[in-house]
C-alpha cells in the first residue's frame, strides 16, 4: 500500500493541522482529492480508500480536523471552537493547499465532511464534490426504529458529559473520538435548519456561503445508514442551490454485501466495488443508478 507523506497545514488563525499526501506511485494523471472526514473520525480511518485512489493515479489529501488525532491540542478543554470552524479555518487551510497541487480538485466529504464544503470559501474552485452520508445531524431525520437511541446518545447524554468536564470524552465511551466542547454542543442542538445553530446575525451568511457551490456534487446514502437516511441527505443538498446535484441510494444487496451503514463505505471489503464506482465518477463517468436531485 502507498504510504502518505506527513504534512503540516497552518490556518487563517495560526492553528496548525496534521494532514498526509498520498502521491501516485507513477505519474498522477487524475487531479486531486481532498478527503473532509466525519465528526470524531481519525483521518487513518480513510488511509485505504486514499491509497486505492493513489494507486489510481489520483493525490490524495487526508486530515484531522482541530481537536482531532494528530490535529488534538494536549488539553482538550482549552480548544474553543464551533463546529463550522472546522469548514470555515481548517477545511480551508486544506483546499488553499490542494491548489498547488494537480487538476481537477475534488472533495469526498464523509457524514459532516460534506457538509462543511459549504463553509469553505474555496468551495467555488472545487471541481467535483462526493459526498458520502452527508447530513448535519437533525434528529428527527435519524432511522425511526433508532432514533430514540441516537437521540438519547448525541442530544441528551453528549452535551451533558461535555458541559461537566469541558469536553466530551467519546473514546473512553467507544463513541467515536473525543469531541471539543463545542463541537458536542453544536451537535446536540442542531435544528431543522442548519443555520438556527449560528447566532441570528450571521444566519444569512451561512446559507450565501453553500450557494457558491456550483460543481456536479453526487450524495451517496446507503438505505440502512441510520443517520444519512433519504430525508437527511434531502435537508442537507437544499442548500447547495446552484451545484448540479445528484443521488445515489446503495442499496447492500447491489453491492454483495448484507449492510453498508453509516461508516463501512470507506472499508476495503469495497475495493473492488464501490471504490471503483466512486474513482469513476471523480473522473467524470456516470454513478450507477444515480438519480438527478429534485429539490
Amino acid at each position: 500500500m502507498i504510504a502518505p507523506e506527513p504534512l503540516r497545514l497552518v490556518c487563517a488563525d495560526g492553528f496548525a493541522l496534521a494532514a498526509q499526501l498520498w502521491r501516485p506511485a507513477g505519474p498522477g494523471q487524475g487531479g486531486t482529492v481532498v478527503v473532509a472526514p466525519a465528526t470524531g473520525v481519525l483521518a487513518r480511518y480513510y488511509g485505504r480508500f486514499a491509497a486505492f485512489l493513489a494507486e489510481a493515479g489520483l493525490h490524495v489529501v487526508t486530515f484531522d480536523y482541530r481537536g482531532i488525532g494528530g490535529s488534538r491540542p494536549a488539553d482538550l478543554r482549552t480548544l474553543r471552537l464551533r463546529w463550522a470552524d472546522w469548514g470555515r479555518l481548517d477545511l480551508e487551510a486544506v483546499l488553499r493547499q490542494a491548489r498547488d497541487l494537480p487538476k481537477p480538485l475534488a472533495v469526498v466529504g464523509h457524514s459532516i465532511g460534506g457538509v462543511l464544503v459549504g463553509y469553505a470559501a474555496s468551495a467555488p474552485t472545487l471541481d467535483r464534490v462526493l459526498m458520502v452520508g452527508a447530513q448535519y445531524a437533525y434528529w428527527r431525520d435519524y432511522a425511526a426504529g433508532k432514533r430514540l437511541r441516537l437521540w438519547w446518545r448525541w442530544h441528551v447524554a453528549m452535551p451533558a458529559a461535555a458541559l461537566l468536564l469541558g469536553h466530551f470524552p467519546g473514546r473512553r465511551l467507544g463513541w467515536l473520538e473525543d469531541l471539543p466542547r463545542g463541537v458536542a454542543l453544536d451537535w446536540a442542538r442542531r435544528g431543522a435548519r442548519l443555520e438556527t445553530s449560528h447566532p441570528l446575525l450571521e444566519r444569512d451568511g451561512v446559507v450565501a456561503g453553500f450557494t457558491l457551490l456550483q460543481a456536479p456534487l453526487l450524495a451517496l446514502a446507503a438505505t440502512d445508514d441510520p443517520y444519512a437516511t433519504l430525508p437527511a441527505v434531502r435537508r442537507t443538498l437544499l442548500y447547495f442551490t446552484a451545484a448540479r446535484r445528484s443521488v445515489a441510494l446503495l442499496e447492500p444487496a447491489d453491492w454483495g454485501v448484507p449492510t453498508i451503514g453509516h461508516f463501512a463505505p470507506f472499508h476495503d471489503r469495497f475495493r473492488a466495488s464501490l471504490w471503483p464506482a466512486m474513482l469513476g465518477w471523480l473522473r467524470g463517468e456516470a454513478f450507477p443508478d444515480a438519480l438527478p436531485f429534485a429539490g
